[in-house]
């Protein structure tokens, strides 16, 4: 008999919320009842910015959660940034390809060269001390990695290279030498060396590598040479049940998530502004709300703004449950995509959200890359360029009137990216790494 037992190692678990817990979280809940056997690997105490216990009733009460202690040096770094910033900052606020503060020149620098690949290595070491027993004990031969942080492909290689009969799939939700974020952390030509390096072992030594997009499979192939499987992000169906669709008193566009240098909506911004100068019924009508984390310089270029701070609303983080609530009444999601060299890839976790939604979806990127691919072959929105205000104008007038009109919003194909299908396809996955 097979042997269906899986150890899954993941820096972020419930109650960490946000998009990057979503996906092994969902990949539990639906392993368990096709007969699978995971364990989760997860620090006790780990920092993260955006916390959601309502996620914790997805977490099967059979899988057994080890919470295994780190160190990360993430305290001290936000106690000296209250003693050299004016205002103590967030996460999005030292994502920045601008000008920026001494202190976040410094801290980018610290960040990207003496912590490589990121600041959570120091999880490494003991973690496989530990876990080389745990899996012995437990007749365990299969590991799963997910990152980033990409330090956690570290402890798989460390178990592979101990253990070379352990089955090793190693998970990659962004990419790594090649990821933009690295681009804000003034990397030494040695320290982007040492990222190449550790990235082709990984992708070398792992039994089966997976990623969430179609370019990111076409760069990890080009970096690995070896063939990498696609799975993406999605949604689960049955977050979806019983959410209320309600007739809006105003034309509702949401946006979720994070909102930095790298996802800047203000092209969107300006499309708005011109719409409530030419068309003052419009600014009437409409109201904007960001859910989630939002950079200083963003908000305050709305609050500024006489037209934008009259229709933009802005709300922290809410719990997951709630955040689904809130599609119900929405009449247009926007997406803002990364603008990097990277942004044919991007299919943020919150995109298929958006798709499972029903309500049409404007995004803002480019017009040849994964996310327009499966608008068109879904019809479930648009995707313009950064630079195309004009066009952007034209897709939130004719979403705009569509609401007036009452005309419903009809897209196809999206069970395709539920997350009960795409365990099924993990699981064919790790039914391809024979027993040894």
């Amino acid at each position: 008999m097979s042997n269906k037992k899986v150890l899954i190692i993941t820096y972020y678990w419930p109650p960490s919320g946000g998009s990057g817990v979503q996906r092994w979280l969902k990949f539990v809940k639906y392993l368990v009842p096709s007969g699978w056997e995971p364990y989760v690997f997860t620090p006790e105490n780990p920092s993260f910015t955006i916390e959601d216990k309502s996620l914790l009733k997805d977490v099967p009460a059979s899988v057994e959660v080890i919470h295994f202690p780190i160190w990360e040096p993430y305290q001290l770094f936000f106690k000296l940034s209250s003693l050299f910033e004016k205002k103590n900052p967030q996460q999005v606020d030292f994502i920045s390809t601008g000008k920026k503060s001494l202190f976040q020149s410094l801290s980018a620098w610290v960040r990207g060269n003496f912590f490589i690949p990121d600041a959570r290595v120091f999880w490494v070491k003991p973690s496989v001390i530990y876990l080389e027993d745990f899996i012995s004990r437990n007749d365990i031969n299969k590991i799963i990695t997910t990152g980033p942080p990409h330090s956690v492909h570290l402890i798989g290689l460390r178990l592979k290279k101990k253990n070379p009969a352990l089955h090793w799939i190693a998970d990659f939700r962004d990419p790594w030498s090649e990821w933009d974020l690295l681009d804000t952390l003034s990397l030494t030509t040695l320290a982007r060396m040492k990222h190449q390096k550790l990235e082709r072992e990984v992708l070398t030594r792992a039994d089966r590598v997976i990623t969430i997009a179609p370019y990111h499979v076409n760069r990890f192939e080009v970096l690995s040479g070896r063939t990498v499987d696609l799975i993406t992000n999605g949604f689960d169906e049955e977050d979806f049940e019983g959410i209320e669709n309600k007739q809006t008193e105003k034309f509702t566009i949401h946006h979720v998530g994070i909102v930095d240098e790298l996802r800047d909506p203000r092209p969107v911004m300006e499309a708005l502004k011109q719409l409530s100068v030419s068309t003052p019924e419009f600014q009437q009508q409409v109201t904007v709300e960001f859910i989630g984390k939002v950079n200083a310089a963003f908000k305050n270029y709305v609050i500024e703004d006489e037209q934008l701070s009259s229709i933009v609303r802005f709300q922290d983080n809410i719990p997951h449950a709630q955040l689904l609530a809130g599609y119900g009444s929405t009449d247009l999601q926007l997406l803002v995509l990364a603008h990097t060299q990277l942004a044919p890839g991007n299919l943020p976790g919150k995109f298929f959200e958006y798709l499972a939604s029903g309500k049409p979806i404007l995004g803002i990127g480019p017009v040849e890359g994964d996310a327009a691919d499966i608008l068109k072959k879904t019809n479930a929105g648009v995707i313009r360029e950064r630079g195309d205000v004009e066009g952007i104008k034209l897709e939130l007038l004719r979403y705009y009137q569509s609401w007036k009109n009452g005309t419903p919003h009809k897209s196809s194909g999206i069970k395709l990216y539920s997350r009960r299908n795409l365990t099924l396809e993990l699981i064919r996955i790790m039914e391809g790494l024979s027993d040894r």
